[in-house]
This record gives structure tokens, sequence and C-alpha cells, in this order.
């Protein structure tokens, strides 16, 4: 009983990386931009969030305020890559999944040189620590799986309901439906194609920035070359587990991060197991998910990945 309730009190935070970074991806797609560098802006992400606890601490101890500032950094680099990603796929129509690759080698590339530069080696921080809720977190066995995390945990499985409110309850919402379903439709109703689908990667990028900030400053409280290691690919295949829907996509990251907790409570344990094949899960993982999902995807957006132009009919 002991090991399940570890197992699970595990899962959750192991989530919130891949739950905030699909649900950015989500509602790039919703607006019709397939982003294959979600692995680069959480890279990113994940370095200039550690970064300002990083200088300011310089290993001990910091105020929370310092982790905020960290977040907020985080978001606003994954925006401004969101951005740059739109103005090279949206403005100048390149092929979507090259740029992605792209992208996915610049972020990488440029976090890790920067953390060459400005901290030169392996260095931790106290990172966001946890917080247990009152009362809740005494509930037998449910307390510690639910209720004994840090406060981005919440603030995440609070966001698939506000991202679900947003696209399906609010006019943006629709827009950016509008948009990825029939952008010539949604122009000749006067809908802004080329804004709304750059609001959706900007709001997509800084959600994998938040998300490679949490990576660094939650979970591993330090910054890698291998930090991210395939997230963000996982997490554009969750979009499509998931069928584009935010509650969808959050029992897929849970379920793939019931699979990395698998692999290592496994090592922790010290099973006779293959340990190669215990890291291969997760990503063995997708594989078999995506080739059972993708025979059903009637509620893909119509025109996911094809670039707009209005003075075209196609």
């Amino acid at each position: 009983m002991d090991l399940v309730v570890n197992v699970l009190s595990m899962c959750i935070p192991f989530s919130v990386a891949l739950l905030l970074a699909s649900l950015g991806e989500m509602f790039n797609q919703r607006a019709g931009i397939f982003n294959l560098g979600c692995e680069g802006v959480m890279a990113m992400g994940a370095f200039s969030g550690m970064l300002v606890p990083f200088l300011v601490g310089h290993g001990g101890a910091v105020p929370m305020v310092y982790n905020a500032l960290g977040f907020l950094l985080a978001g606003v680099i994954g925006a401004l890559l969101g951005l740059l990603f739109g103005l090279v796929v949206i403005t100048f129509r390149a092929p979507q999944g090259i740029a992605g690759i792209g992208m996915q080698m610049f972020g990488v590339g440029v976090a890790g040189t920067l953390f060459r530069y400005f901290v030169g080696g392996t260095q931790s921080v106290p990172g966001v620590p946890s917080f247990p809720i009152p009362v809740l977190s005494k509930i037998p066995v449910l307390g510690k799986i639910f209720f004994s995390h840090n406060i981005v945990v919440y603030l995440a499985f609070l966001f698939v309901l506000l991202s679900n409110f947003i696209l399906f309850k609010t006019s943006w919402g629709l827009r950016v439906r509008a948009v990825g379903t029939h952008p010539r439709a949604a122009d000749s109703m006067g809908i802004n194609v080329t804004l709304t689908r750059y609001e959706s990667l900007l709001v997509g990028g800084a959600l994998a920035g938040i998300a490679g900030a949490y990576l660094s400053l939650c979970q591993a409280k330090m910054f890698s070359d291998e930090l991210i290691s395939g997230r963000g690919f996982i997490a554009v295949a969750l979009v499509y587990f998931g069928h584009w829907n935010p509650y969808k996509i959050m029992l897929g990251a849970l379920l793939f991060s019931l699979a990395q907790t698998f692999q290592s409570v496994v090592q922790g344990l010290g099973i006779s197991f293959p340990y190669e094949f215990a890291v291969m899960l997760p990503y063995i993982l997708v594989i078999v998910v995506l080739a059972f999902s993708s025979r059903d995807q009637k509620s893909a957006p119509a025109s996911l990945g094809k670039p707009f132009n209005r003075e075209i009919r196609t």
C-alpha cells in the first residue's frame, strides 16, 4: 500500500511540466500551428527560470519572490520565442515542421551556451518548497497523494480548468478554434487570422517556458543540458493523445508521468529489471499510444500545419 501511495504521490508532480507544455502546444495547434520546437522553448525556460534565484542566492536560500521572478522570466522568454516562431511560420510561411526542428536546436543550444557562460557548471538552487494544504494534507492516503505538493502543482491543475474555459467559453477561444479549423471562413467574418495565431503562439510559448522553469526550480532544482530529455516532443504527442482537449491532455500527462515514476521507483528499489528498458518505457508508451490514437483524429484542427494567405484561395 505504501508503495502505491508513494508512486501516485510522485506521479502528480512529475506530470506538471508535461501538462503545462502540452496545454501550450494545444493552443498552438488549435490555431493551426504545429510547433515541434517546444523542447527548445522548455530548455530556455529551464535555464532562465533558475538564473534569477541562482544569481541572487548564490546557493543559499532565497525569498519566494525571486522564484516567482524566475517563472516570470521563463514565461517572457518562452513568449518571445513563440513570437519568433510565428515570424518564421506565419509571416514568412516557412514549413512548420522544419522551423520547429530549428527552434528546438536553437533553444537547446542557446540555453546550454548561456548556462556555461553565466553559471559554468552544475549548480543547485533551493527551488520552490512544498506547501502541504492545511487540513487536506492530513487526510489518510489522499492527503499525501493530492495535497502535499508545491504551489505550482496546484496552480497547474487549476489551469486545466481555466484552459477549458478559455478555449470553449470565451470569444478568444472561439477565434482560436475558428482560425485552426477554417481560417478563410474566419477571415471572411472579420477575424484577424494572423493576429490570432500570433496570440496563440505567445500563450503556448509562455506555457512551455514556465514548464521548463518548473523542471529546474521545482523538480530537479538545477539545470543541465539533459534536463528536458525529450519532454517537449512528448508534450506534442500528448496533444494528439488528448484530442486537443485539456482534460484528456491532463489524463495523458498523468499516464506518461506514471511510466516515468515507475522507472524511478524500479531504480530506487534495486529491483532486478533492465535499467535501459525502464528509462525507455515512457518513450515506448508514446509510440504505442500514438499508433492507436492516430486512427481517430476527427477532432484535429482541419488547417493544422497549413499556412494562410488571404490573397490566395485554395
